[in-house]
């Protein structure tokens, strides 16, 4: 075969099917008169015997074959492991492999290069591969809810000491207001307080920078009436006519206010770093802007309400279910209790019903109960205290109130008509249908807020949420489109499905 043809066939270099290629080098034809096309740099023991061959290749075929004959190989005692040729051939090996990459030289003195070893140093695709995976580690960790959400509720807890100074700073303010009522105000010298909402309920979340606060005025002889379909609102009727504020009858819950708004504003009037905020349209409060060295502005409202009484009125029939969850003694003693009415309308206030405008009537409020039921929410008297068992009933609330939080930021315009009162009303009904303690073990918090989200997602999917006390007010009714409550629903659906990355982004 001509050395200026490259061989197209094993068989026309007779290979033996056992020889190993560890390294190639091709080079040009013009410098290789009648030689090899390449170089094998190392090879199996018959490999080495066809590299002598030159260019007599049958020749050399021939001496590989005696030389793999039996005769030949027993007339060629094997050394033992630790003889002399066994170390030189060891050393060779050694030398070969640190020869690799810096070049050899073929018997007829051509250089030829050897290809250098491959690093055991990581490539960058190894590298990327493997960041990939901490990446995708990582995701996933973030993913689970069984650690977001554990991990969430830390960041939302409020510290002791920070609690404990924003509420001295409301105390001594709440105080100095009630004060200037008792020696300054003509109408409201009988107010007592009343602490309600999230900040006294321990289900505030974030910083404890809102409270509510109720000075309320006894109303021992009046008749409440429904106002309009909901059962929400109601008309009083005090049995006293030269009371100040009765016209026809009616109690004037805007002219109380008004008044009440006044005397608030002259109690503060000299306080440092407090100030009154705009009235809002249909809300019973006085809001304060407190400003102190908490790192925040402390927001307190002080709420007008009447202190009735007597029997709940008949439109509170069928709510209240709390007879399985907390016992019908329980439920009992609660109904034993005053119920309060606030100065708060919805709609037009000028529009009239039966001669009473609405910026006139009262809402019936069970803020004093809620505040009990969340302090004592177990069917054991001992549970979440220190020997009790740990439920994760508020834990879940809080949870919830955060979402919405977070969601009404990202949807300012979609979603203002959603309020924090409808989670704690969505928890009160889950807590009425799901009653046993063990159905909310601390243990189970990932598997318990998702069904109260299920559970709050099916009320805003159906337009349905009673109030908790009164079943004909729908929270979800008036002022709350399909549309918003079909955002909402869904924004909640895809953070319960992808392990809330809302939470953590």
């Amino acid at each position: 075969m001509s050395s200026d043809v490259l061989p197209t066939s094993r068989a026309e270099w007779d290979e033996p099917a056992d020889v190993t290629l560890r390294s190639v080098t091709f080079v040009s034809l013009s410098l290789l008169p009648r030689a090899p096309l390449f170089e094998i740099s190392e090879m199996s023991g018959r490999g080495r015997a066809r590299g002598a061959r030159g260019t007599n290749p049958p020749a050399a075929r021939a001496t590989a074959r005696a030389g793999s004959s039996p005769a030949a190989r027993a007339k060629s005692p094997k050394k033992p492991p630790g003889s002399q040729q066994g170390a030189e051939s060891r050393r060779g090996s050694s030398s070969r492999r640190r020869g690799r990459g810096k070049g050899c030289e073929r018997p007829d003195g051509i250089a030829t290069s050897v290809q250098p070893e491959v690093s055991s140093e990581p490539t960058s695709n190894q590298a990327s591969s493997a960041g990939n995976r901490e990446r995708a580690q990582r995701a996933q960790k973030e993913s689970d809810p069984n650690k977001v959400l554990p991990s969430t509720l830390e960041k939302l807890k409020i510290k002791k000491a920070s609690r404990s100074e924003s509420t001295s700073i409301v105390n001594k303010v709440v105080a100095d207001i009630k004060k200037f009522m008792k020696e300054n105000s003509k109408h409201f010298k009988e107010t007592e307080t009343l602490r309600t909402g999230s900040a006294y309920e321990n289900v505030k979340i974030s910083k404890p920078d809102e409270f509510d606060v109720m000075f309320t005025i006894p109303m021992k002889r009046v008749r409440v009436e429904q106002f309009g379909n909901t059962g929400a609102f109601c008309s009083v009727h005090p049995e006293r006519t030269d009371h100040p504020f009765v016209k026809d009858g009616t109690l004037l819950a805007d002219d109380m206010l008004r008044d009440f708004r006044e005397q608030v504003k002259l109690a503060v009037k000299d306080m440092q770093n407090v100030s009154v905020e705009r009235k809002k349209k249909g809300c019973p409060a006085v809001t304060l802007g407190i400003k102190a060295d908490t790192g925040f502005p402390i927001s307190l409202d002080i709420v007008l309400g009447l202190e009735v009484h007597s029997s709940w009125p008949t439109f509170t029939e069928g709510g209240f279910k709390i007879e399985k969850w907390l016992g019908t003694k329980v439920k009992k003693e609660f109904k034993f209790k005053p119920f309060y009415l606030v100065p708060k309308y919805k709609g037009k206030g000028n529009e009239e019903k039966e001669g009473i405008r609405k910026k006139d009537v009262w809402r019936i409020s069970f803020s004093h109960v809620e505040k009990g039921i969340l302090k004592n929410h177990g069917q054991a008297k001992t549970c979440c205290e220190k020997s009790g068992v740990q439920c994760c009933r508020k834990a879940c609330l809080k949870l919830l109130k955060h979402l919405l939080h977070v969601l009404k930021e990202k949807y300012p315009e979609e979603l203002s008509g959603f309020s924090s009162y409808m989670a704690k009303t969505a928890l009160l009904h889950a807590c009425s249908t799901r009653v046993e303690d063990s159905n909310w073990a601390n243990s189970n918090l990932s598997s318990c807020f998702q069904m109260l989200l299920d559970d709050f997602e099916k009320h805003l999917r159906s337009g349905s949420l009673p109030n908790f006390f009164i079943p004909s007010d729908n929270l979800l009714g008036c002022g709350h489109s399909q549309k918003s409550r079909e955002l909402l629903a869904d924004l909640i659906e895809k953070e319960r499905n992808n392990g809330f990355p809302i939470f953590t982004s």
